[in-house]
């Protein structure tokens, strides 16, 4: 299963200078749930912009076509060449950038988005759009803001009708 995992906001932005744009601990421990153990797929950029470099406890498969070192991951030229070299009963999750995202969405079985209620001023990267209707909701979790979170957010899991 071809899964795409994101937090958006109501613009659909994603990060800026190559950050996230927002903190939210909730939506960290998700991610985390989510695709441990599983297979993660991202971009260079993305791959650049994690702090302790590949996630530990999932096979770490990074996009690029000129760059080939890594460590903790694996590379391909391509999305389709990735695809090609992982069992199909694999769980997979697209985690990043937005190129990574666009190019993905026609081939993801499923979106796991936490969806952020509120619009950042300043965005550079932005997840893009997608057709609802072609979707149905197989999970949706409200989360009001408190202590730890700024904003208000849903956990929505999207199944390809």
């Amino acid at each position: 299963m071809i899964s795409i995992i994101a937090a958006i906001a109501e613009n659909n932005a994603i990060g800026n200078n190559g950050k996230l744009l927002y903190w939210l601990p909730a939506d960290l421990r998700r991610f985390k749930a989510l695709t441990t153990g599983n297979t993660i797929i991202m971009g260079r950029k993305t791959f650049d912009s994690l702090p302790k470099g590949a996630l530990p406890n999932r096979r770490n498969i990074v996009l690029s076509r000129s760059k080939t070192d890594f460590p903790g991951a694996e590379a391909f030229a391509s999305l389709t060449e990735a695809l090609a070299a992982l069992p199909a009963e694999e769980d997979i999750y697209i985690i990043g950038g937005a190129s990574v995202y666009a190019e993905a969405l026609p081939l993801a079985d499923r979106l796991c988005l936490t969806e952020i209620h509120d619009t950042p001023k300043e965005a550079d990267a932005f997840f893009p759009d997608f057709d609802r209707e072609e979707w149905d909701v197989a999970f949706s979790e409200r989360h009001e803001k408190d202590e730890k979170h700024d904003q208000d957010f849903d956990f929505i899991d999207y199944i390809r009708k």
